[in-house]
Parts: C-alpha cells; sequence; structure tokens
C-alpha cells in the first residue's frame, strides 16, 4: 500500500515528513515502481538505485526554484513521483503519457531534458553561471552516473567548473554500470577509490565535519557502517585537481547520512562533488542478479521479472550473428561499441572474438577516430552505434572517417522511430546528416537477410559505410548461410510499371508494396522499388522509371527534410526530369513518444495517407487518360 506515497503532491509534502517515515516512502517508491514499470517497461534498474539519493535531494533542497539535472535522465522516475506526477505515473512511456526521461514541457521541476549521457556538468554549469550574472542564490545540482564521466563532454565541463561558478554540486552516483558493467580508467579510479584499504574507514577530517552537522550520534552511525564523507584529499585527488572538492565515497542508500551532507554541502561557497555508491536495481531481485537486463526493458512480470520472448530474432541479433561469422572469416574484422554491447547485442559477438571486440565506453566520438585509426592499419571496424548517439560524433565521422576515405563501417541501431524511448532516442536524421558527405556509402535493409548481405558488402567496400536498421524484429526472413554482396548503388526492382512508381526504403517496403496493391486496384499499373541505398542513389533506376511513369511517390522511416525523398528530386533535377514526386516521412518536427504503427498513422506514415497524399496527381493521370480518349 502506498500509503505515504498517495499523500506527496510536491517536494513540499516530502519536507514534512520523519526519517522514519521517510524510509518508509522509499520502500513504497520501490514497490510503486517494480509493479508500475512491469506493465509499461522502462528503466528500472537505474530507478531502484537512486530511490534515497532522490528523496534526500528534494527534503535537502527546493525545486523549481533549485535546479536538479539528471544524467541520464532515465533515472528521474523518482523525482517524477514526488513532483505531482504520481498519479500519472502508470502512463510513463505510454502514448499521451509521461516521457521517460526528464522533459522541461511536463512540469516546472524537470528543468532540463536529455536523453544521451555526458550533458549534466555543462548544462548544470551553464545554469550556475546564468545564476551568478543574475546574481541569484539558488543551488544548481548534478546528479550524474558513473558512466557519464567516461564521455568526454564531462570532462569538458570538469575544466571548466572551478573557473567559471562559484556554487555548484555535483553527485557522482556510482552502481558500477552504465548498461553494461563500465569500462575503462575512470571507471578502475572510482574502483580504487572505494576498495582503497586506507581509507576504509572514518576519515578523522571528514569525522569531525560529520559531528559538526549531525552529533556524536550520526558520528557513531556513520564510522560504525563505514558511509561517510572520507577521504577528503586522498581518494578524490583527481576532482581535486580540477578545483573540486571532493567528498566521499558515502552509501547512496543511507537517508540520514545523505541528509546530513546535502545539508553541509549547500553552505559551501565552491563547486563540490559528493561520490555515493548505490546498488543498481536495489530491492528487486531480478534487477539484482540480471542487471544488464533490468537497465531498461519492455513489461515484465512483477513477482519472477520473466519477459515473453519477441517469438524471433531482432536485427541487433542478426547484426551480431553475421557479424561474428564475417569476423570468423576475417581476421582484420573488429567490433566496437560505445558502451551498448546489449543494445546492439555485441555481447553475443563477445564470447566469439574477445580480442577483436571493444567497449570504448559512452564515448562516441573516441569510438568513431578510434576505429578510423585501426582502418588505417589495414583492420575493418565495425562501429555499432544507435543511429540518435551517432550524431555526437558527427565530426570524426566527416573529418576522420570520410575525408581519408577509411574502411570504417556505422552499423546504425534503432535506425528510424524508437517508439517509447521518445523524441531522444528515435533514429530519424542519419540519412540526412550523413548523404551530404562524400565517399560515404549509405545502405537500408529491406529484411534481416539483406542486412547480412550489406554487411559483407561494406566489409568487401574499400571505404566508409553506414547501414541503419530498425529497432526490433523484422519482416522474420531467413538468412542464408553464405552472403552475398550487392552491386554498390543498385536498386532492387520488386515489381516493374509504367504509371506510378513507389520506392519503399527499408522498413517502409512493406507499406510501398500494400500502397502499389491499392494503386492496382484502382487501375494504375504500379512499379515497386527496393531503393537498397541512400547514397549512392540508384540514377539509372530514378531515370527509368523518371521517364517512363507520370508519378513517383517516396517512403522512408526518416525525415523528409534532407532524407530519401529529398535524393530522388535531386536526382531527378540533375537528369532535367520534371515528373512529379510525392514524399512519405517524418515531418520538420520532433516526434513524442508513443507505439510505433499509431504514430506512423498519426503523421502519415502509411499506404492509405500516402495514397491520400497522391490523390491530386492522380486526379490529373485520369484526366489526362480521359481527355485523351474522348
Amino acid at each position: 500500500m502506498s500509503r505515504i506515497l498517495e499523500t506527496i503532491n510536491s517536494p513540499a509534502d516530502v519536507k514534512k515528513l520523519t526519517i522514519p517515515e521517510l524510509s518508509a516512502l522509499a520502500e513504497e517508491i520501490r514497490e510503486r515502481l517494480i509493479v508500475g514499470v512491469a506493465k509499461t517497461g522502462g528503466h528500472i534498474g537505474p530507478n531502484l538505485g537512486v530511490v534515497e539519493l532522490t528523496l534526500a535531494m528534494h527534503f535537502v533542497f527546493d525545486t523549481p526554484v533549485d535546479s536538479f539535472v539528471f544524467d541520464v535522465s532515465h533515472q528521474a522516475y523518482v523525482h517524477k513521483l514526488l513532483t505531482g506526477r504520481e498519479k500519472l505515473f502508470h502512463t510513463i512511456r505510454q502514448p499521451n503519457g509521461l516521457n521517460g526521461f526528464m522533459l522541461r514541457t511536463e512540469s516546472e521541476h524537470d528543468c532540463y531534458g536529455a536523453g544521451h549521457a555526458g550533458t549534466a556538468l555543462s548544462a548544470a554549469l551553464g545554469m550556475a553561471v546564468a545564476r551568478d550574472l543574475a546574481g541569484g542564490t539558488e543551488h544548481i545540482v548534478a546528479l550524474a552516473g558513473d558512466a557519464a564521466f567516461t564521455n568526454g563532454i564531462s570532462f569538458e565541463a570538469l575544466n571548466n567548473i572551478a573557473a567559471q561558478t562559484r556554487r555548484m554540486i555535483i553527485v557522482l552516483n556510482d552502481n558500477a554500470w552504465s548498461i553494461d558493467k563500465n569500462v575503462g580508467a575512470i571507471s578502475e579510479y572510482f574502483h580504487k577509490i572505494v576498495t582503497n584499504t586506507t581509507y576504509n574507514s572514518l576519515h578523522d577530517k571528514a569525522a569531525g565535519l560529520i559531528e559538526r552537522i549531525g552529533g556524536k550520534a550520526v558520528r557513531h552511525m556513520a564510522r560504525k557502517a563505514e558511509e561517510a564523507a572520507k577521504g577528503l584529499i586522498g581518494p578524490g585527488m583527481l576532482f581535486e585537481e580540477f578545483g573540486l572538492s571532493y567528498f566521499g565515497p558515502i552509501d547512496g542508500h543511507n537517508l540520514p547520512l545523505l541528509i546530513e551532507t546535502f545539508k553541509f554541502l549547500k553552505t559551501q561557497n565552491k563547486p563540490v562533488i559528493l561520490h555515493a555508491i548505490t546498488q543498481k536495481g536495489r530491492g528487486f531481485r531480478p534487477a539484482l542478479e540480471k542487471q544488464k537486463k533490468f537497465h531498461g526493458l519492455g513489461p515484465y512480470d512483477a513477482e519472477t521479472g520473466e519477459t515473453k520472448s519477441a517469438g524471433q530474432k531482432t536485427y541487433s541479433e542478426i547484426f551480431a550473428e553475421t557479424l561474428t561469422k564475417l569476423a570468423t572469416g576475417n581476421e582484420k574484422v573488429v567490433a566496437i561499441t560505445a558502451a551498448m554491447p546489449n543494445g546492439t547485442a555485441l555481447d553475443l559477438f563477445r564470447p566469439h572474438h574477445p580480442s577483436r571486440y571493444f567497449d570504448v565506453g559512452i564515448a562516441e566520438e573516441h569510438a568513431v577516430i578510434f576505429a578510423a585509426g585501426m582502418a588505417t592499419k589495414g583492420y575493418k571496424p565495425f562501429c555499432a552505434i544507435y543511429s540518435t548517439f551517432l550524431q555526437r560524433a558527427f565530426d570524426p565521422i566527416v573529418h576522420d572517417v570520410c575525408l581519408q576515405n577509411l574502411p570504417v563501417v556505422f552499423c546504425m541501431d534503432r535506425g528510424g522511430l524508437s517508439g517509447d524511448d521518445g523524441p531522444t532516442h528515435h533514429g530519424l536524421f542519419d540519412i540526412s546528416y550523413l548523404r551530404g558527405i562524400p565517399n560515404i556509402v549509405h545502405m537500408v535493409p529491406k529484411d534481416e537477410d539483406e542486412l547480412a548481405d550489406m554487411m559483407y558488402t561494406a566489409m568487401l567496400h574499400e571505404g566508409p559505410s553506414a547501414i541503419r536498421y530498425p529497432r526490433g524484429t523484422g519482416p522474420g526472413v531467413a538468412v542464408k548461410e553464405k552472403p552475398v554482396a550487392l552491386e554498390i548503388g543498385k536498386a532492387e526492382v520488386i515489381a516493374d510499371g509504367s504509371d506510378v512508381a513507389v520506392f519503399g526504403l527499408g522498413a517502409m517496403l512493406p507499406e510501398a508494396m500494400r500502397l502499389a496493391e491499392m494503386l492496382r486496384l484502382e487501375g494504375f499499373s504500379t512499379a515497386v522499388v527496393n531503393p537498397r541505398f541512400a547514397k549512392p542513389i540508384d540514377k539509372t533506376c530514378v531515370a527509368e522509371f523518371g521517364s517512363r511513369c507520370r508519378l513517383l511517390i517516396t517512403l522512408e522511416d526518416h525525415v523528409l527534410a534532407g532524407g530519401f525523398g529529398s535524393a530522388v528530386m535531386e536526382t531527378l533535377n540533375e537528369l532535367d526530369l520534371h515528373v512529379p514526386v510525392v514524399r512519405v516521412g517524418w515531418p520538420d518536427a520532433f516526434i513524442e513518444h508513443g507505439k510505433v504503427d499509431a504514430l506512423r498513422t498519426k503523421y502519415g506514415l502509411t499506404a492509405e495517407a500516402a495514397l491520400l497524399k497522391a490523390r491530386p496527381h492522380l486526379a490529373r493521370m485520369m484526366e489526362q487518360v480521359l481527355a485523351k480518349h474522348f
């Protein structure tokens, strides 16, 4: 029973509670998270780990006057529950419901929305400097997961914080995980702090601080639990060198200690960092036992944690299995991920070729340049990064890979709409941001087997290439034993026709085929084309149908601005062909979260909507036919 949680309508209600009541509320919140997210899916593991941290922050600070910046904001579910959204929590990640991340338009308590890691410190510093310029007194608190510190942006911010602001609070939420186990020197550094025997008991200086702010009883409790703000100098030297005062590590689940520590940090007129040790998935055994799985997932059984099988392999799994086979036959093939081995399914590749698997942490820019370096030595790097995250590495793609014409393969998972994750994760821009770059080949498969063929084609190609494929499962086409190389820039004609030509790119090919059937039933001879390549576009194919047909229709799971349809129009213009083109794709807007089919219907990415859009052109075609006969 959520008896206390039901009384929380704003952070002001949190401040009225006693410590025992706060502890009871923490357990109610965990139960609410486990049961609620079981129905909707979402980031359950990270949120179970920040319950006490979030409660303590809201007990001590005052949002929306004070600002909380979460990194990444998928760990803001508890914050949402405490800021007037408890009664709407059952709608999280559902159509027209709460967003799975912080969203400025959703609540005045959401000061900054972001779905990519590494942004909190820079954004919080910007807020702090703006406050200083305006003469404000409010507090700026950045709650950043430890994995965010593997991101270069975080270090760019650390380099500036002490020089730019007099007061800012950083909370390092250290649970040793991003989605998979954290990797690299920073992770090792945090681990050494936590396990350093020199600081395994309460530092005398820290003990004195705790006694002054909380009394001898609090000092005794902190010493007994070995979880006070210890090691004010030694363990945090990295942060001290950046000009931040380091406090910790402390137990991120000890509410009394967190509250007293935050009260103390409020008094500091200098940038500070609090290192809190938390347990991802705390309070839910399945999430503790399978931390990778329960970082973020679909609906599950709230008792057992069991999930329903998809019934067939996902595009990600097909990608990983194909890459494993390619690497078996070619010792120069290597796999690179930016902290997403599970999301990209490269965890299936890793056991087969561990020496050729590289997880560089949440550092997409580094991943791309790292891949470029390997390519200069004759290797074939397959860089698996979500379409939405590859945006962060645009300059390295241009400057380091394409300019040097290096054979790096960008495997862009979640190419297209990403459903429940919403606008921060939709991969709707990669054709636009890649096809203007010289040397790159951009491929889009219609099914699982064609994905394997494209990966083989990319392996053989001597320059840079990119492959975008959707989230989840595809049509279920069996993958043949040996992939075949595709002719670069050659489309596949599925059906011929002379009146209308429908180009269905990738996942939109089934809608293109449905549209073609509708047109045939109305008497129009309709061709269907599987373009395969967004760049280079098949000019011969476009020329043929642009000359023969009186209408071209393009369908793509991508924004219209600069997308595949734009490429068709540019090609027609170059060929001096003046056939009309109806383009079907996403509008010039950020698309909200929701179910893919529902959003496609809402925004007109269906055969029915395409037919309606083509009606004026079809009517003119019929008029011309009638005029010839009468």
